[in-house]
């Protein structure tokens, strides 16, 4: 007789899955866990490092395919439009069709589409692998956490889910440091030969030591898929929106109005069937209720901070023309960070003190912000290491304890996971697209500012604008003998400074936005938790009145 591969199984105590889909935790020898935690890091900088080595080279590849820089900038927003909704189906998956179809399947779907990018040959081929790779590279970050969870006993376990989602961060900064390599090696199919090379080592690792057996359970519903149907494309579009609207201008393009309202119709109408449902795919009332909300909100917050990052310091530095090469040191600088903050969090992570990692993350920002805003057009890479370097360790000592906060009612109730597995996708997915939307275009309106302000004291009636106008006349006199074409180059040169000086007071004012929300995010945080103590005084207080009375 076939067994039921649904029916419950007999697990020691030590062993029972905290929820179903989750493996269970046998007791492991020394080199097994050693094991298990090197393919868990493989695997978690395989899944980030798909869409880093493309995010990190986006101007090498805009010139291989011949396309503008709204259109290859298309390449990393596919990729989160399919990856931002996907764990509506992911966890379900891994509930009903257990753990070992999940990990070899994805795992062999991502070698898969890896090595579909070999024979990429116009933009709009790899448009549709990279849409394919962000649908395949989201089952990668779960499954390098329960890799990392095997290889900690169960009084660590709070370090392996602090490595196992912090490893993923450190694919941004290793991407700067080698792509440039792999570009040399065979142009833009370096980047994709190696990176098969990293799926098929994953999926090896993964083949020869497999995860724990889970429970299965039959968990999918016909209305799971309209949900699905509705909310996906609904996300697909605002992720869109926030990628390409700094780009193609708010208020330029047409599709981006009709963009917005076709998410709109189609997100809140995927709330009203999952608030009508009795076992809805979202828990619509755990998600609106206040603590989640506020959580909801505060990574969001960190997560716009955070963005400073690429499109503050790396932008600007880009904007003066550095490439990968020459940011070595800066990449090292900020990848340092990151370890030390998943290091960092690991050693001191406590479940009745998740709020002060928070806090301490909020600071640094805002330390780093502050000391980034003081840049000039003289800034250079070394003269950012530190800065770079706190906000690196800020992104990853602020993630699990975040993901903490919200796990404890994942775990009274484990309907609830696919709610909190979508909620934690989102705010960091878009929360990195706003904040790159959001300070991109307040960058790109604080330069016409400042450019305004400095062209109208370009006058030649200014001593010191006509010295330097004929310092670089001077600088042309050798090579030009027309005094109108000498007098236009010089003009020119004096116009290309004042634009570089008006983008370096724009990122200073951008640096300035990240302090802000970063310190008002504190502000928020410590009214609240003061807020709750006195509370809790106010309560004590009255019970023990109560007491005395009786």
């Amino acid at each position: 007789m076939k067994k039921d591969p649904y029916a419950p199984r007999e697990w020691l105590p030590h062993e029972k899955p905290a929820i179903p889909g989750s493996p269970s935790t046998p007791i492991h020898p020394l080199p097994k866990r050693v094991a298990y935690g090197v393919v868990g890091v493989l695997v978690s900088i395989t899944g980030g490092l798909g869409n880093a080595l493309v995010t990190a080279n986006l101007t090498n590849l805009q010139g291989t395919f011949g396309a503008y820089s709204n259109e290859i900038a298309w390449l990393p927003a596919v990729y989160i439009m399919t990856n931002v909704s996907i764990n509506l189906l992911l966890v379900k998956f891994r509930q009903q069709y257990g753990l070992r179809v999940f990990t070899e399947g994805f795992l062999v779907l991502y070698v898969l589409v890896a090595f579909f990018h070999l024979f990429v040959n116009d933009l709009n081929s790899a448009l549709m692998v990279r849409a394919a790779h962000g649908m395949v590279g989201a089952a990668l970050s779960s499954l390098s956490i329960y890799y990392q969870i095997q290889a900690f006993p169960a009084k660590h376990r709070l370090k392996a889910l602090t490595i196992g989602i912090g490893a993923s961060q450190v694919a941004i900064p290793l991407a700067r440091l080698f792509s440039s390599e792999l570009l040399a090696l065979n142009e833009w199919r370096g980047l994709y030969i190696f990176e098969l090379g990293l799926a098929l080592l994953s999926l090896a690792g993964v083949l020869l030591l497999k995860l724990p057996p889970s429970d299965r359970i039959k968990v999918f519903e016909k209305k799971d898929f309209l949900t699905f149907i509705l909310l996906a494309p609904g996300m697909a579009l605002v992720c869109a929106v926030l990628s390409l609207g700094r780009l193609d201008w708010w208020l330029s393009a047409p599709w981006i109005g009709v963009s917005l309202a076709v998410a709109l119709v189609l997100i809140v109408s995927a709330f009203m069937l999952e608030r009508r449902r009795g076992n809805p795919l979202l828990n619509t009332r755990w998600l609106s209720s206040g603590s989640i909300v506020r959580l909801g909100l505060i990574m969001l917050l960190i997560r716009i901070v955070l963005a400073e990052q690429n499109t503050g310091a790396i932008g600007y530095l880009q904007q003066l023309g550095l490439l990968n090469d020459q940011m070595h040191g800066l990449s090292l600088a900020i990848m340092f960070g990151i370890i030390a903050g998943i290091a960092t969090s690991a050693l001191t992570i406590n479940p009745k003190k998740l709020s002060q990692p928070i806090i301490i993350s909020l600071v640094l920002m805002t330390f780093a912000s502050l000391m980034d805003a003081q840049s000039n057009s003289l800034t250079r890479p070394d003269n950012l290491y530190f800065s770079q370097f706190l906000l690196g360790f800020s992104s990853a000592f602020f993630l699990a304890p975040a993901m903490l906060a919200g796990i404890g009612s994942v775990v009274a109730d484990p309907r609830n996971l696919v709610s909190f597995s979508v909620l934690f996708g989102m705010s960091q997915n878009l929360g990195g697209l706003m904040g790159s939307a959001l300070l991109g275009t307040f960058q790109v309106v604080r330069e016409k500012f400042h450019s305004s302000q400095i062209a109208e004291q370009l006058t030649l009636q200014n001593p010191l604008v006509a010295e330097r106008v004929s310092s670089y006349s001077a600088g042309y006199a050798g090579v030009l003998n027309d005094p109108d074409l000498l007098s236009a180059q010089a003009l020119a040169q004096l116009q290309a400074v004042a634009t570089r000086e008006a983008n370096t007071l724009a990122y200073n004012d951008v640096y300035m936005l990240t302090a802000s929300i970063a310190l008002a995010t504190l502000a928020w945080i410590l009214w609240r938790l003061f807020r709750l103590r006195m509370q809790a005084r106010r309560q004590q207080k009255q019970s023990l009145a109560a007491a005395g009375d009786n």
